[in-house]
């Protein structure tokens, strides 16, 4: 169990974010808990707390604090982007990911920031609608309001380009991306139609279908959704096409970032902080476990590249890590929870690493 003394340093450090005192100890001690047991399963949590209650009370003081803490979402984003310590403009991300408890879908969409091959979270969005949750892709309407957010608390500006995958390349969302002027580089699928070289319409695939394997194939300006967009891809070695559009001429190592979104959504869950083992499925709620997640996972993330960058390792040709930053950061930190912070020079130097940019 962390001591009072480490979460007394970690709510220093996150008073910053302008909450209730009272909330912002339960947050320290919630986060310090989290990245210790690595779970969102708040019966694994409960013995972490630091309370002489019962574990039923800690238990149920979790309960409340989830149905309580209302943050400020907006606010949150401008705090993780600032812990990021990356400068704007930036690469987003945008993905959706699912999974199932007993009967109920639990959906989130999420806009990601991403670098140096792992991404970041700064803006996210519960799906799951009623009581039986909603399993399917996202709406436009869902894609466009999580982007406004962005552009009103960061500037159309912070957006060098924005990666998303086959289920977003849509011809209202583009249309919507080039009135915004938002760049973007969206992977198509492979019966969406693009004009030939005689400007006949052809399934993409199609136009592909004699790329050698693992080898750009640019076709340039051509016509696609309704509207003249650039256009390349390749053949994968599984036998599947990578054809993305973008608004600008952009090569396929572009969209290739967008696999930071991926490492985050595996951290999320089994690799990580096993998501999926939480029984939490109101929406709202769902969002503020989210929340939570992404401050332990930005300060794992964090301590993860400056291990990285003590050990002087670097990007592989492929453009990823040899190992999960993010998992580096929690093996580093988990021992120095599980030992009670007794090691004041390693607490200070993660405090500080995460949160230098908000005191």
């Amino acid at each position: 169990m962390p001591n009072l003394d480490s979460i007394a340093a970690l709510e220093a450090a996150l008073t910053s974010l302008q909450w209730n005192k009272a909330r912002i100890k339960c947050l320290a001690a919630f986060l310090l808990a989290l990245l210790t047991r690595q779970s969102t399963c708040l019966a694994k949590l409960a013995p972490l707390f630091p309370t002489q209650a019962k574990q039923a009370s800690a238990y149920k003081r979790l309960q409340r604090f989830l149905k309580d803490f209302a943050p400020d979402l907006d606010q949150l984003a401008r705090t993780l982007s600032r812990l990021c310590r990356v400068c704007p403009p930036w690469h987003l991300a945008m993905d959706r990911t699912n999974w199932k408890l007993g009967k109920v879908h639990l959906n989130l969409l999420m806009l990601c920031l991403v670098t140096e091959g792992i991404s970041f979270p700064l803006l996210w969005m519960s799906l799951s609608r009623d009581g039986a949750g909603k399993a399917g892709n996202s709406h436009t309407s869902e894609r466009i309001t999580l982007m406004e957010r962005f552009v009103k608390l960061f500037g159309k500006a912070a957006c060098a380009c924005l990666m998303a995958d086959r289920e977003f390349a849509s011809r209202a969302f583009l249309s919507w991306l080039e009135q915004a002027g938002l760049g973007y580089c969206l992977r198509l699928k492979g019966d969406t139609l693009i004009a030939n070289g005689r400007g006949e319409l052809c399934c993409a695939d199609w136009l592909f279908r004699d790329c050698p394997i693992e080898r750009e194939r640019v076709l340039g300006w051509r016509r696609v959704l309704g509207k003249v967009r650039f256009v390349s891809g390749t053949r994968l070695a599984a036998g599947d096409f990578l054809i993305v559009v973008s608004d600008t001429e952009r090569s396929l190592s572009v969209y290739a970032l967008r696999w930071g979104i991926e490492t985050l959504f595996g951290a999320f869950k089994r690799r990580g902080f096993d998501l999926e083992a939480t029984h939490v499925t109101d929406p709202v709620r769902l969002s503020r476990l989210v929340a939570l997640l992404a401050l332990a996972y930005t300060w794992a993330g964090v301590c993860g590249l400056w291990c990285f960058a003590r050990a002087g390792l670097q990007l592989k040709k492929h453009g990823r890590w040899p190992i999960s930053i993010v998992r580096l950061g929690l093996d580093w930190l988990q021992p120095i929870m599980a030992r009670l912070c007794r090691n004041v020079g390693e607490w200070q130097l993660s405090t500080a690493l995460l949160f230098l940019s908000c005191t």
